[in-house]
């Protein structure tokens, strides 16, 4: 997959890093000379200096194949821009824009960004998860706002417990996307048997959380 990130910070960094140890193919824009001689030197990835609100920027950056562009500088305005540009312009299909102030979530969301990164509420979702205990905890939506990440700890007593996931039926446009049990990571299938403390990520539309938990965990 060919992903083009814009903004070399920490954040850009890391993400380009990981990408392309997974194989990805990794372009990287940013403003700033020196961020990108650096990166240049130590990832072996295409990095072009400029303003990525720029087309002909994005067209160095090979915007034209690219599969996802993820904007995630420190200014919102420039991620919002850049991501309309890649979609409006290139009919990109698929963009993440990062979210530095929480207020400007719903800004990017009606402006068609398939994915606004929230990272402070994602850390405050964490947060809250760890001092409340909650049973229930909504990590992310996205899609315009109509889908959502959520994350159901399961307890002892839950009307799951024991059961094949082929024998449940979850609510209609729910998936099971993980199943979280100890150190261990689990795939969902159909003779997967969920246990007593699993941490449930599911993907859910926006208004079912409620039907979503109470099947799960047997709490509305």
């Amino acid at each position: 997959m060919y992903i083009l990130i814009v903004g070399a910070g920490k954040i850009g960094y890391f993400l380009a890093k990981r990408l392309y140890q997974g194989k990805h193919t990794i372009s990287i824009i940013d403003k700033d000379r020196v961020i990108c001689e650096e990166i240049a030197k130590d990832l072996e990835v295409l990095v072009v200096n400029g303003d990525a609100c720029d087309p002909k920027i994005l067209e160095e950056a090979g915007i034209e194949r690219a599969d996802v562009l993820a904007a995630v500088t420190g200014d919102d305005e420039d991620n919002l821009i850049i991501c309309q540009l890649a979609k409006e312009r290139f009919g990109l299909q698929r963009t993440v824009g990062r979210v530095n102030n929480p207020d400007n979530e719903h800004v990017f969301s009606e402006l068609g960004i398939d994915v606004p990164v929230d990272s402070t509420k994602i850390i405050a979702k964490i947060i809250e998860e760890e001092v409340s205990f909650s049973d229930f905890v909504n990590l992310m939506s996205f899609k315009r706002g109509k889908l959502a990440i959520v994350r159901v700890d399961l307890p002892k007593d839950a009307p799951v417990i024991n059961k094949e996931l082929k024998d449940i039926a979850l609510p209609k446009d729910a998936v099971l996307v993980s199943i979280l049990r100890g150190e261990e990571v689990i795939l969902p299938r159909g003779d997967t048997v969920l246990k007593p403390g699993d941490d449930v990520i599911a993907l859910t539309l926006i208004g079912n959380e409620p039907q979503l938990l109470n099947l799960l965990a047997g709490k509305l």
